[in-house]
């Protein structure tokens, strides 16, 4: 009789196991005690929701197409969104979240605030997806969808998305602050605070290269333009007519707000220009000229060869999205699925 009900047991858990795992791949138990203590494992797996809400990405990319083609520069707020997200605490929708009694938003770090948007837009993802499938699409994997989705929409490649990540109930503006690379970031900045994410000098520049898309305001290069060097002279790696251009837009007093693309040429299409436009000393911001100009052989080849082609730069930018996605994930029991991105359930 004993042995029948642990034969009995062996089976209902074998059952349980594989109806989790067809419901939500990507939830794994790991038997082998490859999961830590508690003997789970948990993944991100690109059909996470195949049977919990096959129809997420149609959704998100509803909303996206109407966002975008309403206003084209809102693609690259949504893709800087899950960029600013991935380099706080992990890709876990931080920085989605308002003040409350609890929360000190990463909106007002010096990087996001009067800066990021895209925020309603989440709204309405995520409003649509919890009348479709409540309680079951996070905050975090919305802004991994939406990244890819106004990246395809403005042009660029597409890619295999792992999803399965769930939201946190804390955010940092404190590591907002310090490990978001400011626009006027020497290489040697840049390359540090990409490595303390896990990520080379390949995906430093690739990903730079979403600045094919978007805009910045002037107070993020106006040193470039009157003080570089603390002795009151423009960077000297600027091209001069488009020197002459940007103080147009952007005067020494005043103006913080004045916007101008960052690659002028086709600010809207998502493609391998704003690498030519660095060759040419017209990359807008420090942390643009300097993948160039500064003292790295391996990023001045890097644009040099996404410069050239494009299709190389789609597939590294690919890559390194999906890398990037990947940084420290809440999978599993960690975590929530906010009901409203905005607060903690």
């Amino acid at each position: 009789m004993e042995l029948f009900k642990v034969t009995l047991s062996l089976i209902v858990i074998a059952s349980l196991s594989a109806t989790l795992s067809s419901a939500h791949p990507g939830f794994n138990f790991g038997w082998g005690g490859h999961g830590g203590s508690s003997g789970w494992s948990f993944s991100l797996f690109p059909e996470f929701y195949q049977f919990s809400c096959p129809q997420a990405n149609d959704i998100v990319m509803s909303v996206l197409e109407r966002a975008i083609a309403n206003e084209p520069r809102m693609a690259a707020s949504l893709l800087r969104l899950h960029f600013h997200d991935c380099f706080v605490q992990g890709c876990d929708a931080s920085v989605l979240l308002d003040d409350s009694a609890t929360i000190v938003s990463e909106k007002n770090s010096g990087p996001n605030k009067n800066s990021l948007r895209g925020f309603e837009v989440i709204d309405e993802i995520k409003a649509k997806l919890e009348e479709a499938c409540p309680q079951t699409v996070s905050c975090a994997d919305i802004l991994a969808l939406a990244a890819r989705g106004s990246t395809v929409l403005s042009g660029g490649p597409n890619w295999e998305l792992p999803l399965g990540r769930r939201d946190s109930k804390t955010a940092s503006l404190t590591t907002s602050n310090t490990n978001i690379p400011p626009p006027n970031s020497t290489l040697q900045n840049l390359v540090t605070l990409f490595k303390r994410q896990g990520l080379d000098e390949v995906d430093l520049v690739a990903l730079s290269g979403g600045h094919t898309i978007g805009m910045a305001r002037c107070v993020t290069f106006k040193q470039r333009l009157y003080n570089q060097n603390g002795n009151n002279q423009p960077d000297q790696t600027l091209d001069k007519g488009y020197y002459y251009n940007l103080k147009s837009v952007c005067p020494i007093s005043g103006g913080d707000n004045n916007i101008s693309p960052l690659d002028f040429a086709s600010p809207a299409k998502f493609d391998n220009t704003y690498f030519k436009l660095i060759l040419w000393g017209k990359g807008l911001l420090t942390s643009d000229e300097v993948l160039f100009t500064g003292s790295a052989g391996t990023t001045m080849q890097l644009v040099k060869r996404y410069a050239e082609d494009e299709s190389l730069f789609f597939d590294q930018f690919a890559k390194s999205m999906v890398k990037m996605g990947n940084i420290s994930p809440l999978t599993g029991f960690k975590g929530e699925v906010r009901k409203n991105c905005r607060r903690v359930d």
